[in-house]
């Protein structure tokens, strides 16, 4: 894939059921991953989950079931893993009336290049995900010395298969190869990460196309949680072009045309923002997005009470007590979470809708829906309709 994530009592218990109510004493949370040969890919091959991943999810799964932590007022932290289940039965379920109705099933290939070990657990788990929903899948495996022009090939190659619906090119790539120029290369209707020039292009214009899976994902948090946006003030720490972009791109666009638009106002922050500065715009915002990339950028003294935090930086770090492997994100989670009117965490946020989303616009691409869309606008074009 080409990719680099209140208030009254009554409020709280009207929570959707992707939602873990916590409330005054203690609680725990389980994180479970996934265990080396639980899955081959439906191409047939088999891949291990590399050890080095594995001892860092035990080494989370071994805190979680730590000793509870205990808050001082109530919380809701957002489950992306149930948020995900749902997504995902809802596209299965759609899956298999396009099925019913005499189309083919959804098709996805995945193209991997090099030994990253956390590629290939990525790889596992969207394979995985496109098997639970129905979607089959195939997991193209090349060494790291493949050059530039082989994987070009590759994908024009894949471009031009019609039994291949979506396609996705795993990062981080070796260093030899421009991953923009892969990324390009993909067909806007086949680009199931929504990275494409067009795709990004259209999104910036509220126009459909494939959205890109994190800042989707984060969107359907928002959305599915009931998290007002309009007229809100959010700040978004991180200017990627595959997440912290895309996902401001959404939450401040106009939601009166065809893509999501959260209508809210938002501030973009960036590796030159000074933190005292970036604080100043967090204390002020009714939802705070980290994705930075940078262990507890975002502590409780930043942000607002009843603020929703999303945090989408995953950073595996060394205990400093145990000295084992474990992941944090970019939220201080224990003391934030205690402020926060809205949290979600990690693992277990973001990730899993990212996988949900990459199988819902795998089944977009299936339906051919963008190419659809083309033509309606050329129509409407033709005969003088305004289209926006």
């Amino acid at each position: 894939m080409c990719t680099d994530q209140q208030g009254a009592d009554a409020e709280y218990r009207s929570c959707p059921l992707w939602l873990v109510c916590t409330h005054r004493g203690s609680t725990t949370q389980s994180e479970a991953g996934l265990t080396a040969g639980e899955h081959s890919s439906s191409g047939g091959q088999q891949m291990d989950i590399p050890q080095g991943v594995l001892d860092c999810e035990r080494a989370q799964a071994e805190q979680a079931e730590g000793p509870p932590l205990t808050f001082q007022n109530e919380a809701v932290v957002i489950s992306g893993r149930k948020l995900a289940q749902q997504i995902k039965q809802e596209v299965r379920q759609e899956g298999e009336e396009w099925v019913a109705a005499g189309n083919k099933r959804s098709y996805l290939s995945v193209v991997l290049a090099g030994e990253n070990p956390t590629s290939h657990y990525s790889v596992l788990n969207k394979t995985k995900a496109a098997a639970d929903v129905g979607i089959n899948s195939e997991t193209i495996v090349k060494p790291a010395s493949i050059s530039e022009e082989e994987l070009l090939n590759l994908i024009n190659k894949l471009n031009n298969d019609d039994n291949v619906d979506g396609l996705l090119v795993q990062l981080l790539l070796p260093e030899h190869i421009d991953e923009r120029k892969i990324c390009i290369t993909v067909s806007p209707d086949k680009d199931v990460d929504g990275f494409h020039v067009i795709n990004v292009g259209r999104m910036c214009l509220d126009q459909y196309s494939m959205l890109p899976a994190t800042p989707w994902g984060m969107w359907e948090i928002i959305k599915r949680t009931g998290i007002p946006t309009l007229g809100k003030n959010v700040v978004v720490a991180g200017r990627s072009q595959n997440v912290g972009m895309p996902i401001a791109m959404l939450l401040h666009t106009d939601r009166v045309h065809e893509h999501p638009g959260g209508d809210a106002t938002v501030t973009i922050s960036h590796q030159y923002t000074p933190k005292e500065q970036l604080k100043t715009h967090t204390i002020l915002a009714d939802i705070v997005i980290s994705a930075a990339g940078i262990p507890n950028l975002i502590t409780a003294d930043m942000i607002k009470e009843g603020a929703a935090v999303i945090g989408v930086g995953i950073n595996r770090i060394q205990d400093p007590i145990t000295a084992k492997p474990k992941l944090v994100g970019d939220v201080d989670f224990e003391e934030v979470w205690k402020k926060a009117g809205y949290i979600t965490t990690v693992p277990g946020g973001v990730g899993p809708m990212t996988v949900a989303m990459l199988m819902k616009n795998t089944l977009i691409a299936a339906k051919k829906v963008l190419r659809l869309e083309d033509q309606v606008v050329l129509k409407s074009k033709e005969i003088g309709v305004a289209t926006n």
